[in-house]
């Protein structure tokens, strides 16, 4: 397939930066369709570790074309930030190799205010968002209110309507929720500043890889979050402020469904999530303990510690039917190393009755309880296995039960955080 799209089938932080940064190397350009600086892509290139909140993962391969879609949010100022912090370390040589949607809507300093006063006042209701504005901007966008990156091709519109949503926010930033509103010129200065740097990467990204993919090239659609974080399809309203699954990457990026994808979801081997929301495997004490710190369990863009539970295959099938999944990448297998029995939760309990299935309120979940299948464990390191048959025989058993379950092809296994530690059973580029 020439259009690869990847996607989270947990609640996020599955290693999906790792896998894109593997197969952007086989790519011409890579997407990122949805969210904001909220999420974060953790790689590890030449024994350096590197964290992309917003920048396409194929920034850090040479001559890769890196596309911001419109369905994303974006801070100006994050941005500009990272793509300095790229350039210092010798990518995004080629100004030109970056472009961001006309379309994609900004993430101001009053959204930050409001995500972060909004959970202080909810107390022991809040959601447990990163407090990095990413609701807010969203809310704005449906209310049609919003500030999309193609005003800043007229400064002193901008300007005005800038100034307009300040002194609104600000209203409701002190009226409402009681908190310190904005400093209205402070922002105006940024964003000038920042605008004279942001018009160059402008794009219309829908026609632009309508272009490339006629052309015959190879598209890679990265997307941010997981599955259960979709706020549709999602553990809501434990979820995130836009839609994470396949789907999104149309209306994201500005093409038609004719575009056939190839979807590969990503999974730990175990499954983790941030924040409240029902989470039916989850398990504590000293071993989910061990596990956060073996696994780096901490979020890539706030540090804060994930909750850890065993892989949830009632999930997982889930994810594979609304993402319509090609194959699925199990990451992080080796931090699973050590444990004897390993856990699979193949079922739930809700009020005395089985669901083999995702129950259709996701409500259900706050009360259901697991239903395990036992596997042995295995004590072999598997770091440096690069072929199926070089793994532990308990591992190979445990990926062959996982794809069993779930019914989607084992197409990748992590064996650790590098780039090359992973074994690649089928390519979606060249299968």
């Amino acid at each position: 397939m020439n259009t690869v799209a990847v996607v989270g089938t947990q609640w996020g932080d599955e290693g999906k930066g790792k896998i894109v940064d593997m197969l952007a190397a086989d790519a011409d350009v890579v997407v990122r369709f949805q969210g904001g600086n909220n999420a974060a892509h953790t790689l590890v290139v030449d024994g350096r570790r590197y964290v992309l909140r917003l920048v396409p993962a194929g920034a850090l391969h040479p001559g890769k074309a890196c596309v911001v879609g419109n369905g994303t949010v974006v801070n100006p100022i994050a941005l500009l930030g990272e793509i300095d912090d790229l350039k210092k370390n010798g990518f995004l040589k080629e100004p030109e190799l970056f472009r961001l949607s006309y379309d994609a809507h900004m993430v101001m300093p009053y959204h930050i205010a409001i995500d972060r006063a909004r959970e202080a006042r909810a107390g022991k209701r809040a959601i447990g968002t990163t407090g990095f504005g990413i609701g807010p901007a969203y809310e704005d966008k449906m209310a049609r209110v919003g500030l999309r990156f193609e005003e800043l091709l007229d400064q002193t519109a901008f300007i005005e309507r800038l100034r307009r949503n300040i002194s609104e926010k600000n209203a409701y930033l002190k009226s409402v929720l009681k908190a310190k509103p904005v400093k209205a010129d402070e922002i105006v200065e940024a964003m000038k500043k920042a605008r004279r740097r942001l018009l160059p990467y402008l794009c219309d990204s829908g026609a632009y890889l309508s272009d490339t993919i006629a052309a015959g090239k190879r598209v890679l659609f990265e997307g941010a979050h997981g599955t259960m974080l979709d706020i549709d399809h999602g553990t809501y309203p434990y979820v995130t402020s836009s839609n994470c699954i396949a789907s999104a990457a149309y209306d994201g990026v500005g093409i038609g469904p004719s575009n056939q994808l190839a979807v590969l979801g990503i999974s730990k081997g175990y499954t983790t999530r941030v924040g409240a929301g029902p989470f039916p495997s989850e398990f504590t004490g000293q071993l989910a303990d061990s596990l956060r710190e073996e696994g780096g369990e901490f979020g890539s863009a706030t540090g804060r510690p994930r909750r850890i539970g065993w892989f949830d295959a009632v999930q997982a099938r889930y994810a594979a039917r609304v993402n319509g999944l090609w194959g699925i990448a199990l990451t992080k297998l080796d931090v699973l190393t050590g444990l004897d029995p390993i856990k699979i939760c193949v079922g739930y309990v809700v009020k005395g009755k089985r669901y083999d299935q995702m129950p259709a309120s996701h409500r259900m979940l706050l009360s259901a309880k697991p239903i395990y299948e036992e596997m042995p464990g295995w004590r072999e390191s598997p770091a440096n296995a690069r072929t199926l048959d070089e793994l532990p025989a308990a591992m190979r058993n445990y990926v062959d039960r996982v794809g069993e379950i779930v019914g989607v092809p084992i197409a990748m296994i992590g064996v650790g955080a590098g780039r090359d530690a992973t074994i690649v059973l089928r390519n979606p580029f060249t299968a």
